[in-house]
């Protein structure tokens, strides 16, 4: 995978991840589960499909699978009921993926600051980073989930949760969606963020930070809409060179 079009690239001061199919194996368990419960009416969800639900907010998701199938009884509350028991068995046993431990006690180490910016419900990302501590409580708690309400965030695209995230969580002048200073501006371009979602991707750039994209190899072949582009993407979070990027080199 090639970069992208930056070649200059900024001095990153603070870092952003989402989880899902990012730090965590968690997007096969979505897959596997979806096509369980529409196997029942002999459907399958499509790698199409697929990629317009990822780093959607939970119900925003469902109603896009959905959409696909009008032709069979499922309700949206039923799907979603039948998904979450199925997957809160599974969520206990996910796993990191390549790269995300090493890189993450690095940059903890080297005192960078760091936030997880996640489209899963805060119930959801205890179940899944709960049995993860080694990783996660790297981030001192300087997380956000989508349904966090008291931030009134739109799901991504839009850029809210990663403006919230610098903001609120690192203590970034960012500012907000409706404004943002020449100084905030400035700040906002200090930030790195990683994202396997396409949604992410593109609601990083809006954010004004620098966005690295490690997605699955099926959604390079996947068409979306939008002029967003990553500034670099990545097979895998192992192939990331921090000092390409101003940030501390790993040590042998």
């Amino acid at each position: 995978m090639a970069d992208g079009t930056n070649s200059v690239r900024p001095k990153i001061e603070y870092v952003i991840f989402d989880m899902d199919g990012l730090m965590i194996d968690s997007e096969k368990v979505y897959t596997d589960v979806t096509n369980e419960i529409l196997s029942q009416y002999g459907k399958e969800m499509t790698w199409d499909m697929k990629a317009g639900m990822m780093g959607k907010p939970e119900r925003q998701a469902a109603e896009h699978l959905l959409s696909f199938f009008p032709d069979i009884p499922l309700t949206l509350e039923s799907y979603l009921a039948q998904r979450n028991a199925l997957q809160d068995a599974l969520w206990l046993t996910v796993q990191l993926l390549p790269g995300i431990r090493k890189f993450i006690h690095h940059l903890k180490a080297h005192k960078i600051p760091i936030a997880v910016a996640t489209g899963s419900r805060r119930r959801n990302f205890e179940l899944k980073a709960g049995h993860l501590g080694e990783v996660f409580d790297c981030f001192d708690r300087n997380v956000v989930c989508a349904d966090d309400a008291q931030y009134g965030m739109r799901g991504k695209p839009a850029p809210d949760i990663f403006l919230v995230a610098a903001r609120e969580m690192l203590g970034r002048d960012v500012g907000n969606v409706e404004s943002c200073s020449a100084g905030q501006k400035t700040e906002r371009v200090k930030g790195l963020i990683f994202e396997d979602s396409v949604l992410g991707m593109q609601a990083g750039k809006r954010a004004g930070m620098s966005v690295i994209w490690v997605p699955d190899a099926n959604l390079l072949d996947v068409e979306y809409t939008g002029l967003e582009k990553a500034d670099q993407i990545l097979k895998s979070i192992e192939a990331f060179v921090p000092e390409d990027w101003g940030l501390p080199p790993y040590t042998s």
